[in-house]
């Protein structure tokens, strides 16, 4: 029997690029269309933090590492706070089927979870070819759609990618944030054990909320911190009642000239007061320009494990986590500001402080999850800077 002769598999799941490129593949995750930015991840584990990371709303994933699924899903590597929400990636993009769950922690397959969270994901796609695309060209605007029964209206789906504006001009971080104050007590997981929890915590930190992951939290509930996360467009005011002993300007998703709006004069204020200030992804953004700073859309972003940053106030190279695909403009910087990290990939800023200040902030994720935890060393940073405040203050 000639390939010319074989039975032609009815694709479920569409991919249109604004351009009105059209890739077929085989739906999975929920039925339905989403809008959103193509980015490629090449992170080899961590399938689901990626998706439920904040910073990824509006985002459509292509994971370059071919075999997705195999460690299935569970409640415990979820990144974001309302889950109920499902602030995350609205689409993925997967090479191969995706396996079958094989892993002790498993509580279920991923392509259930995807339904439950409603992700729309399509799978037998040439990752490769459409990361070169997106190497090439950028991240392009799409729609991504599945129906089980394969009809879709393609003229419209490539109408709808055309006419999206996309991610400039776009703030995502009101959406992505908790709707209202809370305390984070959990710490992070131990093997066999799950995640701790901290009852006698010895610090405050106040913790703005654009899109927060929440292995930051634990992390610096790890430190010995009573952390009390508040929503985005919590005012100065409102975050100095809690006497914190620093503030925490957290990663989301958006561009961070539209989030900046409302949340620069916030940070503004908040850094006129002495606090140490720690920013990540967006923090880090919006921190840059509250100092003087400007952004800038990057062409093909950072979205993986493995990305070399250098900390020049070490010396040291470390492979970090990164999700972004906005980026402070260095040369934008005021003379009071120094760079502290670049990407060695593509010498893009990754990192800045306030001289004689204790106002730091970095963009790639120290937190990992997924990825290395090379970078965890800044959260010690944080906390020597709070202990040192401290003692200043008590002196």
């Amino acid at each position: 029997m000639s390939s010319a002769n074989w039975p032609q598999r009815k694709p479920t799941a569409l991919l249109v690029l604004a351009d009105g490129t059209v890739i077929e593949g085989d739906g999975i995750g929920a039925e339905g269309e989403a809008l959103g930015e193509v980015c490629f991840n090449t992170s080899l584990t961590g399938y689901q933090e990626i998706l439920t990371d904040p910073s990824y709303a509006k985002q459509i994933v292509t994971f370059t590492f071919p075999h997705i699924g195999n460690v299935g899903a569970n409640d415990e590597d979820v990144e974001d706070l309302v889950p109920d929400n499902a602030i995350g990636a609205v689409g993925a993009i997967f090479r191969a089927e995706v396996s079958a769950p094989s892993n002790y922690r498993s509580a279920g397959g991923l392509d259930a979870w995807l339904k439950k969270r409603g992700v729309v994901a399509l799978s037998g796609v040439d990752t490769r070819a459409l990361t070169a695309l997106i190497r090439e060209k950028g991240m392009p605007n799409a729609v991504i759609a599945h129906r089980a029964d394969g009809v879709f209206d393609v003229e419209a789906l490539k109408r709808k990618a055309a006419e999206w504006t996309g991610l400039v001009g776009l703030d995502l971080a009101k959406d992505a944030a908790t709707p209202a104050e809370e305390v984070w007590t959990e710490g992070p997981w131990v093997w066999n054990a799950g995640y701790g929890s901290h009852s006698e915590p010895n610090y405050t930190i106040v913790a703005i909320d654009y899109g927060a992951k929440r292995n930051i939290l634990r992390l610096m509930s790890g430190h010995g911190a009573r952390v009390v996360i508040v929503p985005a467009t919590t005012s100065a005011d409102d975050i100095l009642k809690h006497q914190p002993d620093g503030i925490f300007l957290s990663n989301g998703p958006g561009d961070p000239a539209a989030t900046g709006e409302y949340a620069v004069p916030v940070i503004r204020e908040l850094a006129k007061s002495g606090i140490p200030m720690f920013g990540i992804c967006l923090g880090h953004q919006l921190l840059a320009l509250a100092l003087g700073g400007r952004t800038e859309k990057m062409h093909q972003g950072h979205h993986g494990a493995n990305h070399p940053v250098k900390d020049f106030t070490t010396g040291k190279v470390e492979i970090v986590s990164m999700n972004h695909g906005f980026a402070v403009d260095p040369a934008s910087l005021p003379e009071s500001v120094e760079q502290t990290h670049i990407s060695l990939f593509d010498g893009t800023n990754c990192g800045l402080r306030v001289k004689g200040a204790p106002v730091f902030s970095v963009q790639h994720h120290p937190e990992a999850s997924p990825g290395p935890q090379d970078s965890h060393y800044l959260f010690q940073r944080f906390f020597q800077m709070i202990h040192d405040h401290r003692g200043a203050k008590a002196a």
